[in-house]
């Protein structure tokens, strides 16, 4: 409660003109990651109060989250001269909010409203600030894939209610074993995640968001769905023991679909969204099998992806400020057009194809070994899928990198806030993993 005060008493922040109020802001998320850090954490919820706790999954999404929204100021430094920066500052702070709150709740009810609320900055972030016009179809392809499979979910809750008078996560239900009690459970946060075939909203929203909700969404908004599955498997695991297998199939051949689906692409941004859809898969895929190692590899692959991806973004943005094209066709010959960002770019394709020494990397060892134990054969199926998600990322790497440079003469060195963006994105991957016997 104490870091949600702090959040909300930022908000007179923007009622007055201030020249700096752009980087105060930016340095408050930091300055309230930094007392996070200190937060007493158990091993179930701690620092309980008006119906809020911490516990070790919400732990690190938090971190991540004020992480990501303090990155996400830097990164959008266009904006910072245009006439309405002060409203987009707010739309961050809200997202902020929302997220933690999401993180927090112990209600399932208050965690549903925050859930759909942080519908509302984001499509504000993509109508106001998005590149085409096709931003507007976009933003209806988010909010109606959301709201309609969410539905489900509140019935449910309803039901919940009607049966025990009570919406904590850490109570007993009494579950039917039936399966679209099951279904309505899940489905909200299948397509949150997003799960292949109910995936279809997210390369359009990243396509058409500008860089600070590609950021938001790769980096947070996709981790609701699996945060979400993670509390639903705690309120009744023999339900999921009994259907996990449906979820795992079409993850098992989502993820190889989807990494064949990124070779044909000839949009960056595209391309690193149909990656998220691949990891997502794995994700769900380690959460189902329901061992200890599946879901430590999820949550691991969760915070890794959010690091990762929303770096990639970071990067194709950097490039189509210059270029001013997201097209393949364009974004060539960045090794001569700036030599001094190549290096993010090959470490960023590395990770992100799960070369070690990143957290990438051990989360796929921990899934592997969940999923091996779940169903032996899986292993062919998740070679096919590791070995395209290593096409995918040399593919991006390669294709931007190398060939000539269309119409350009001169290099171009990247800025210095460009290169502290990818620097903090890419230091908390390989410091995890190092100090990774300290959380296991």
């Amino acid at each position: 409660m104490k870091l949600i005060f702090y959040l909300i008493f930022l908000t007179p922040l923007f009622l007055f003109n201030l020249s700096s109020y752009w980087w105060l802001f930016q340095f408050s998320l930091l300055i309230s990651m930094e007392f996070f850090l200190f937060f007493c954490v158990n091993n179930y919820f701690s620092s309980i109060s008006y119906f809020l706790g911490v516990d070790f999954y919400s732990y690190g999404l938090i971190l991540l989250s004020l992480l990501i929204i303090s990155l996400m100021i830097i990164s959008s430094n266009n904006i910072n001269s245009t006439t309405n920066s002060y409203l987009f500052i707010f739309m961050c702070l809200l997202l902020c909010i929302i997220l933690i709150m999401i993180f927090c709740c112990l209600n399932m009810f208050l965690m549903y409203i925050f859930f759909e609320l942080s519908l509302i900055p984001l499509m504000i972030l993509i109508f106001g600030w998005g590149y085409q016009v096709e931003r507007l179809m976009a933003g209806f392809y988010l909010f109606f894939y959301t709201l309609f499979a969410s539905l489900p979910l509140f019935s449910i809750m309803i039901y919940f209610y009607m049966n025990n008078f009570t919406l904590f996560f850490d109570m007993q239900y009494y579950f039917p074993s039936v399966f679209f009690i099951h279904f309505f459970m899940i489905f909200a946060f299948l397509v949150k995640l997003p799960m292949f075939m109910l995936h279809f909203w997210l390369p359009k929203a990243h396509v058409q968001a500008p860089i600070s909700g590609s950021m938001i969404l790769a980096g947070l908004l996709l981790k609701i769905g699996g945060y979400g599955l993670l509390r639903i498997i705690m309120l009744n695991e023999s339900l999921f023991s009994n259907y996990s297998f449906i979820w795992f199939s079409f993850s098992l051949v989502g993820g190889l679909m989807v990494s064949l689906i990124c070779l044909i692409q000839g949009d960056v941004k595209c391309l690193i969204a149909y990656s998220s859809i691949a990891h997502m898969s794995l994700c769900i895929m380690g959460l189902v099998s329901m061992t200890k190692w599946g879901v430590v590899g999820s949550y691991m692959m969760m915070i890794s992806h959010g690091l990762c991806s929303s770096g990639l973004f970071c990067l194709a943005n950097i490039s189509y400020e210059r270029f001013s094209s997201r097209s393949f066709f364009f974004n060539k010959g960045l090794l001569n057009f700036m030599p001094s960002m190549c290096i993010m770019w090959f470490m960023f394709s590395s990770f992100n194809m799960g070369c070690p020494p990143s957290l990438n990397f051990l989360s796929e060892i921990f899934i592997l070994t969940s999923m091996l134990s779940y169903w032996p054969n899986s292993f062919y199926y998740f070679i096919m899928i590791s070995f395209f998600s290593a096409c995918f990322s040399f593919f991006l790497f390669s294709f931007t990198q190398h060939g000539s440079v269309n119409f350009m003469y001169s290099y171009s060195s990247g800025y210095s806030r460009e290169y502290l963006v990818l620097s903090v994105h890419l230091l908390p991957l390989v410091m995890i993993l190092l100090g990774m016997n300290t959380f296991i």
